[in-house]
């Protein structure tokens, strides 16, 4: 058979499959891209590749975070409620003074510690131990502590001074966990309740010490700052009187004296000052006041005034209601039911001087703390408890009208302008 030369010619292809070659072309080169773009880590996510190629219309962009919610204020911080440590001190004859006093001031939260000086008979300290060790809530707490080395004291010596460092020493050893303290007598008796008073100091500045004092001297200058005395009572088992020796001696130029009451509240950081002494202020002063007459009234004043870590947290009160006879003498007038209005109205937390078992203290019980006989005064901590014979709730407090009357001391003497003028002046 001949060959015809030239083009050689197909057959023409059906018209329904003219374009079966350029799709299987097309088919192979997007196979290609795709395995190229997998191999080389350029292929979106299958829901990202999804979206652009059924959805187009969709924003694919990555969305702005939610607002965030507005920031809400901290809570409000706990109202932590203080400690108070008591030294109840009494001579001779004054056992059921103190002891009344005592079941007067009591709450679970504070400390106390009991003196009976070495006037008092063997046989009323002895008694006294035994009372706070059978009394079965001052068992079972451990807060009540009865010095049972007694102390010679003499008021216008420097052994009251000395008896009141030992008492807070004994304090500092028996617990830190507390925050003011306060001395009294077996005469002195409250006219609030402890609720009232750990309920108003929770909202104070806890480096307030409060204590009564002036640089004015006036008639002191003459009669108890250049006299000098010896107090007997540093080195005699008997108790006498203090007396005088010569010559007088002039002022001190190193240091600035200052006189008030021997009553006071005063923070556990100055107390360790004075105990501790890490400056030697408080111990030269001592040694001082030692020939000073009624340095009671003096010594504390002079280190808190002349210490500039502790002068500029005076308060000039002592939170004593506290009168005098007319003339005065050497103490103080013996309060009665006639004084009871006064004293209620002076907002003060603490009054003085009272006779054993005078009415006038059946009043204040009745009336002012709410205190059943022969036991302690009813408060927060024993709430539901038969004659608060246990502790339901040692931090609850029940705050009555004693609280609001000291609210409204506290803003005299405390909160208002002129506070800080009345300083160590």
């Amino acid at each position: 058979m001949d060959f015809l030369k030239g083009r050689i010619s197909l057959p023409p292809l059906p018209v329904g499959k003219r374009w079966v070659l350029p799709i299987f072309v097309s088919s192979l080169v997007f196979a290609f891209l795709l395995l190229t773009s997998l191999n080389m880590g350029m292929l979106a996510s299958l829901s990202t590749l999804n979206a652009a190629l059924f959805s187009p219309d969709i924003d694919t962009s990555t969305p702005s975070p939610a607002p965030s919610p507005p920031l809400q204020p901290p809570p409000p911080p706990a109202v932590i409620i203080p400690r108070l440590a008591y030294l109840i001190s009494g001579s001779k004859g004054d056992l059921d003074c103190l002891w009344r006093t005592l079941y007067a001031l009591y709450h679970p939260r504070n400390i106390y510690v009991l003196h009976l000086d070495l006037k008092s008979p063997v046989a009323e300290r002895k008694n006294l131990a035994a009372r706070v060790a059978n009394q079965s809530l001052f068992s079972m707490v451990g807060n009540v502590h009865v010095i049972s080395k007694a102390n010679m004291v003499t008021y216008r010596g420097a052994t009251m001074v000395a008896n009141t460092l030992h008492a807070c020493a004994i304090l500092l050893k028996k617990s830190k966990d507390w925050d003011w303290f306060i001395n009294l007598s077996a005469s002195d008796y409250p006219l609030v309740t402890q609720d009232d008073l750990l309920f108003t100091f929770s909202k104070l500045p806890k480096n307030l010490n409060f204590l009564e004092h002036t640089s004015v001297l006036g008639w002191k200058e003459e009669q108890r700052a250049k006299p000098l005395i010896i107090d007997p009572g540093l080195y005699k088992k008997s108790k006498s009187d203090v007396f005088w020796v010569s010559p007088k001696r002039e002022l001190p130029n190193a240091f600035k004296l200052f006189t008030g009451s021997a009553w006071m509240v005063l923070t556990r950081e100055f107390i360790e000052f004075c105990i501790w002494g890490w400056d030697n202020l408080p111990r030269t002063l001592l040694m001082y006041y030692t020939n000073f007459l009624s340095s009671p009234e003096g010594y504390f004043q002079t280190v808190i005034c002349n210490s500039q870590e502790f002068n500029s947290t005076a308060v000039n009160h002592d939170l004593h209601y506290i009168t005098w006879d007319n003339p005065p003498k050497q103490h103080p007038h013996i309060l009665t039911l006639n004084d009871t209005a006064k004293m209620i109205k002076s907002n003060f937390p603490f009054a003085r001087k009272f006779k054993k078992n005078d009415p006038v203290l059946d009043k204040i019980d009745a009336e002012l703390l709410r205190r059943p006989k022969n036991a302690v005064v009813p408060g927060g901590w024993c709430a539901g408890t038969p004659k608060c014979s246990n502790i339901s709730d040692e931090g609850r407090l029940d705050p009555g009208p004693g609280s609001q009357r000291l609210a409204q001391l506290m803003d005299k003497i405390v909160l208002f302008d002129s506070f800080k003028l009345d300083q160590c002046k």
